[in-house]
């Protein structure tokens, strides 16, 4: 059998629907699809330096790969590259020839730090520390059953707050980049971030094609929005949090826990069954609000780091 490793070419269906193949049957947790594939790799910052790869096997595509530079954190030199095989095309050297590709091209770049999630299973583990990766922090993938599962009672939306949808915001998102910029600077990782360039954020994250306006929920107060939930659908029944967060000084209020219902409530009113978040371990505050939403873990990552030079 030919394996080969080589660039996603986006603008092929086969490839865009064989990266999103992948990427569903590794992590189905996880929103994908053709559309966000393209979308991804056309409109993800410039300064990321992006290159998908993929794994093909006799005209196949088995594995695939997101390479690319952390352009957003103020510290630099560092690169990540997450790598997936079809569960049912392992133990082949697909993956083991995405991370060497991967490395060479993010090294190529002056990389000093690389980054990878794997998922917290043995087989996925050994892997990484067979490559020269070490164990850091973890996360975990949760899920909740809308169809049958029921959610707690609506928090009271508090006085001076006001509940809007992203929709309302479509004459002029910048409000809520500025909401975005400032929560995601605060979000627990390895890495920092630094939102800065609004262009490029309505390109890669308000018009993406999962994103769901109607559903994304927005609390608004003093005149600005103040915390959101971020909602992507995949056009079918499933639903993912993007982002949830609150600016500082609104903090301690329960307004992430006021946004998230509700938007869950209208996703549930649209006919979604089946939501998904991820959250990093050490977010205790948004694993409490997971938590008493009915979420339900599903499955953890491990991030593993190489250090070079």
């Amino acid at each position: 059998m030919a394996l080969l490793v080589r660039d996603l070419r986006p603008g092929v269906p086969a490839d865009a629907e064989g990266f999103a193949r992948v990427r569903r049957l590794a992590l189905p947790f996880l929103l994908c699809t053709p559309e966000s594939v393209r979308h991804a790799a056309a409109r993800i910052h410039p300064g990321a330096r992006s290159r998908p790869l993929v794994a093909e096997e006799d005209g196949e595509v088995i594995g695939a790969a997101e390479v690319y530079l952390a352009h957003d954190s103020p510290e630099p030199g560092q690169g990540c590259l997450n790598i997936h095989v079809r569960p049912d095309r392992t133990r082949r050297g697909a993956g083991r020839l995405l991370v060497r590709a991967a490395e060479e091209y993010l090294t190529g770049l002056g990389t000093t730090r690389l980054l990878a999630w794997a998922m917290d299973e043995p087989a996925c583990r050994a892997f990484a520390e067979r490559c020269g990766y070490r164990r850091g922090r973890s996360a975990h993938f949760l899920r909740l059953d809308l169809a049958r599962g029921a959610l707690p009672p609506a928090p009271p939306v508090p006085p001076g707050v006001e509940l809007r949808t992203a929709a309302d915001f479509a004459d002029d998102p910048r409000p809520l980049f500025d909401l975005d910029a400032e929560t995601v600077r605060d979000e627990p990782g390895d890495v920092s971030a630094e939102m800065t360039d609004y262009d490029a954020w309505v390109e890669e994250s308000w018009n993406h094609p999962l994103l769901d306006r109607e559903l994304t929920t927005v609390a608004c107060a003093d005149g600005r929005p103040v915390a959101f939930t971020m909602a992507r659908t995949d056009g079918g029944t499933r639903y993912d949090t993007a982002m949830t967060g609150t600016a500082r000084a609104y903090r301690g209020r329960g307004l992430a826990k006021l946004t998230k219902s509700r938007s869950l409530r209208l996703a549930r009113a649209a006919g979604i069954t089946e939501a998904f978040t991820g959250n990093d371990t050490g977010n205790a505050a948004m694993l409490a609000v997971n938590t008493w939403l009915g979420y339900e873990k599903c499955a953890s990552e491990v991030r593993y780091v190489r250090e070079l030079g």
